[in-house]
């Protein structure tokens, strides 16, 4: 039986107010369609399922309009009824994802949806659903929606045992022991959580391939092809991770060399024979030279060759490559003052703009290091203007409390994508140069490292269902606000009850904020264990390899990055930006220590010593993790028993872990500066 939890944000609750659900019986309980409508089964199977559920009333489907309400329900060209309500204008603003939802007057009054294409259909019929959910009125819709980003992806980090590399939520719910899992409706059922979100791509393996997943362009392509052929009524394309010496390893060829003919010849045969099986298959996510990943540096080769290799390949198909720029020296001196992680993937990847094939796309991490509680975004976007770029996030929380704390994400990418890069002057913003309009590139869009798994309820901890929720509903739209996607997703998660609605919009607002506190303060990042991450060490990285360094001494703490006297990352910016960060006095101080080093005594711009501000919000974080074990405890009644405790216990295991970090961090940095704390709090000697 499927419980609240698993059914996420698709909980289709009976409306409870009475003339509310009247409204919504006097619009929604007849269906005008021309079925059968090719491809509309799966759409207007969706919307007679949520709108009995909603209301309690079974529609009606009728193929003429009549005096009555109801809904107009069809694809554009093959709608008679619509020819004459949809005007110009919003024919020439629906692309082939996009749908049109709008009240008209003629026959009716009527709900006209009605979409160019049967995936804009079914997220049409998704968009009037989350209407319902959010309790909103019908009788004076307007809506013209079309995705701003042309791909928006989801990377699954899954490999073929079931296990899930930086995952909290279970196992794979796609494979076990090297085969598909038995239970492929949960695949299905995910699909559908997907496509209700506007997602379009999807890459079911990890980017670290391993030998058994390497043979998934091969021996294993059956597996993909029943995966495919889940996701295709749902408008989602799958795509591979490929091992770069894939020519070698399964292939029997003695090099991997992106320029030698034979291995050309081999990935072509390759993509033949997958297209041959899954016509829409998207095309190729390639982690190379990263990590001890196999790539094209071995060759002597620069990642534009290596990447126009496989999209030769490809672009016969209308496939595409997408090439990861978290590219760095993982093998660093900790001595080395001037080798810069922070620079790595500018360097390498910047200099090739304008090289790579138009079927190549950049996928860029969100932030220079690897998707830290707080960071700079990174340089390279709006760097490489004849490029195709992509944004990167995680919405599985490795470094952001691993789904055991309480982190919510969607404020922290949103400043992400309104960060302005100046580029092409003021408005440059990220959000401009991933979805291609900034440059008038062909191709771009956003890919989010999957938080979900076998666990009930996908995510581990329900709250972070929103991670996920929000990844998809600012990746349709960059310009919808974190309150409004908040709001959104409470009242279809657990119901439109003020208080409920009021109390966990409040946790998730403030829990981003709240985690950085007791974690890594001013943008310094990691002080995490070494390997899984989780839980305070302050100096874990400090003399390793990894180039992830806070330069603590006994006088001050942070890396210089300044041109001036540093690491020179400030220049990879542009100019407004570079300026801004190379000077202490404008350089924010939530980053301050990324690009700076300074003296333990050196005032914030809130007039707070840094010493002083990191036991203050190390202290602070505890605190307001109490508030938010004593605000869901009041809701104890007000949302069902299963999630009310799956929260509550999680809640309590990020008490635990605040206190440690608090502990830690405050101990360290006293032990390290031997200034006390100016309240005299607990501090451990």
């Amino acid at each position: 039986m499927e419980t609240a939890d698993y059914r996420c944000w698709l909980n289709y609750g009976r409306v409870e107010d009475e003339a509310l659900c009247r409204h919504y019986r006097e619009w929604c309980s007849r269906i005008v369609t021309p079925i059968p409508a090719a491809g509309a089964t799966l759409a207007l199977s969706e919307l007679v399922t949520g709108i009995q559920q909603l209301t309690a009333v079974q529609p009606d489907i009728a193929v003429y309009p009549s005096g009555q309400q109801g809904i107009l329900f069809g694809l554009l060209e093959s709608a008679p009824f619509s020819a004459g309500l949809v005007t110009p204008e919003e024919k020439a603003e629906l692309n082939e994802e996009g749908f049109l939802l709008k009240t008209v007057s003629q026959p009716g009054p009527y709900l006209l949806l009605t979409a160019r294409t049967e995936q804009g259909l079914l997220y049409g019929v998704f968009g009037l659903l989350r209407l319902l959910q959010s309790r909103r009125r019908l009788d004076r819709l307007q809506m013209v929606e079309t995705p701003k980003n042309p791909i928006r992806m989801l990377n699954h980090w899954d490999n073929l045992d079931g296990s899930v590399e930086r995952g909290y939520a279970g196992n794979s719910f796609f494979y076990r022991n090297n085969e598909l899992t038995a239970n492929l409706e949960r695949v299905r059922d995910y699909a559908r959580l997907l496509a209700s979100i506007g997602i379009n791509r999807i890459v079911v393996n990890n980017v670290n391939v391993h030998p058994e997943e390497t043979k998934l362009i091969d021996c294993r392509l059956g597996m993909v092809e029943k995966l495919a052929e889940i996701f295709r009524p749902y408008g989602i394309r799958l795509m591979l991770s490929i091992n770069y010496a894939s020519p070698m390893e399964i292939g029997g060829l003695p090099t991997a060399d992106p320029l030698d003919p034979e291995v050309r010849q081999w990935w072509r045969q390759r993509v033949e024979v997958i297209y041959k099986r899954i016509p829409d298959f998207g095309g190729f996510l390639v982690k190379a030279d990263s990590e001890h990943r196999p790539g094209p540096f071995t060759y002597g080769r620069n990642h534009a060759e290596g990447a126009n290799m496989l999209a030769e390949a490809l672009a016969p198909y209308g496939g595409v490559v997408i090439w990861r720029c978290f590219v760095y020296n993982c093998q660093q001196d900790w001595r080395d003052r001037k080798t810069d992680r922070a620079r790595a993937a500018y360097d390498h990847f910047q200099p090739l703009d304008g090289a790579f094939a138009s079927n190549v796309i950049l996928q860029i991490k969100n932030g220079p290091m690897d998707f830290q509680v707080r960071e700079p975004v990174s340089p390279l976007f709006g760097a490489m203007p004849a490029t195709n770029q992509m944004l990167e996030l995680q919405i599985t929380q490795e470094y952001t409390g691993q789904q055991i704390d309480l982190c919510y994400l969607a404020p922290q990418w949103k400043e992400v994508l309104d960060f302005d890069t100046y580029a092409r002057g003021e408005g440059s913003f990220v959000k401009r140069v991933v979805n291609g309009s900034l440059f008038q590139r062909p191709y771009g869009g956003m890919a989010g490292v999957a938080n979900v798994g076998d666990d009930p309820n996908w995510t581990g901890h329900p709250l972070a269902q929103a991670n996920l929720y929000a990844f998809g509903r600012l990746s349709w739209d960059p310009d919808l606000s974190v309150e409004e996607i908040t709001e959104e997703w409470v009242k279809a998660t657990f119901g439109p009850d003020p208080e409920v609605g009021a109390t966990i919009s409040r946790m998730l607002l403030s829990s981003w904020r709240i985690y950085e506190n007791y974690t890594a303060p001013l943008g310094i990042g990691w002080m995490v264990n070494p390997g899984f991450h989780y839980g305070p060490n302050v100096d874990g990285y400090e003399y390793s390899r990894w180039g992830t360094y806070h330069r603590a001494t006994c006088h001050g703490i942070g890396v210089d990055r300044t041109m001036a006297s540093g690491t020179g990352y400030t220049g990879q910016y542009f100019p407004e930006n570079a300026r801004r960060y190379e000077d202490v006095a404008t350089c924010p101080d939530e980053l301050i220590l990324f690009f700076h080093h300074l003296p333990y005594t050196h005032r914030l711009k809130n007039g707070k010593t840094i010493i002083q501000h990191i036991y203050d919000t190390h202290f602070a974080g505890v605190e307001q993790v109490k508030e938010l074990i004593q605000s869901w405890g009041r809701l104890k009644g007000k949302v069902d028993e299963r999630r009310f405790r799956q929260v509550e216990e999680r809640l309590t295991k990020q008490l635990v872990a605040a206190e440690e970090w608090r502990d830690v961090i405050n101990t360290y940095f006293y032990r390290k500066t031997g200034i006390p704390d100016q309240h005299r709090r607990k501090i451990y000697p």
